[in-house]
């Protein structure tokens, strides 16, 4: 699939333009190589288990010791690494769906990630599209039946992917099984959930109804679900929250300071937090 025919390039210049962070490059074919070098993984590399890993959290625990001033724990620094890595890498593959519906397949073989620099490049090994897409005859096309097709799909790409990195990082983390797997429901919903409420009006609402779709509770191998409730606001208005699977772990390093969704953060400590971002917005 070259690049500038991507059926799936639309949907990485879209985040590109709302979220231009994160630099996303598609490969034009097997014959183009992943870049490799200082600051560069690879998904297979991290879940080697070995020097990708080893240097990849040696610049988390740089960051915590810089930022906080204070070392973290190594299962910290190891949950830390896999959030940074994991949630660009989930987001290839849920928002070429949200915004396209079309699901990419990216083997951890075929990704590399630049953590400085925020860079991703993809070789993508197939996607899947529903019938009618503009796109189901191009090269590398499966058509599946309907939407809950696609979102096995969906579930599908991401396991594939993060199966193997989950069982270099979680004798790291000190984890094992369901904890790993709520992760992993974790950065795709909540990554997902962030980039659509910067795509426009209404989107944030319609990822989150996806998301329940796509994660209702019983999708082996992931663990919990969307998990999405409702606050209200002291002007009445809404205010959408969720409860995390698993715990980021930020409260190690800030026990005051635990994450917005983290279960041990109070129902008004949020509304609180959400009112304060709506008001400096």
């Amino acid at each position: 699939m070259p690049a500038a025919v991507s059926p799936l390039a639309a949907a990485y210049a879209r985040l590109a333009e709302v979220y231009p962070y994160l630099t996303v490059t598609l490969l034009n074919g097997p014959a183009e190589p992943l870049p490799e070098g200082e600051g560069w993984v690879t998904g297979d590399g991290l879940a080697a288990n070995g020097e990708q890993l080893d240097s990849f959290l040696a610049w988390d625990d740089e960051q915590v010791l810089r930022d906080y001033g204070q070392r973290g724990r190594p299962d910290v620094i190891a949950s830390f690494g896999l959030h940074r890595y994991a949630w660009p890498l989930c987001l290839m593959i849920t928002l070429p769906w949200f915004l396209h519906r079309r699901v990419p397949r990216l083997p951890a073989a075929h990704v590399a990630y630049h953590r400085t620099t925020s860079r991703m490049t993809l070789r993508p090994d197939a996607f899947a599209c529903l019938p009618g897409d503009p796109a189901a005859n191009l090269p590398g096309a499966v058509v599946v039946a309907d939407e809950e097709a696609l979102r096995a799909e969906v579930r599908a790409a991401v396991a594939e992917h993060l199966e193997p990195v989950l069982g270099a990082f979680g004798p790291r983390m000190r984890r094992r099984g369901r904890a790993l797997w709520g992760m992993a429901t974790d950065e795709i919903v909540e990554g997902l959930w962030y980039v659509a409420g910067l795509l426009g009006e209404g989107e944030e609402s319609r990822a989150m109804r996806e998301l329940e779709r796509l994660l209702p509770g019983a999708t082996k191998p992931y663990a919990g679900s969307a998990a999405f409730r409702e606050l209200t606001a002291p002007d009445g208005a809404p205010a959408p929250t969720r409860d995390r699977v698993s715990c980021c772990m930020f409260y190690t390093l800030r026990p005051a300071e635990a994450c917005d969704t983290c279960p041990r953060t109070c129902d008004s400590e949020r509304v609180a937090r959400l009112t304060a971002t709506t008001a400096a917005a």
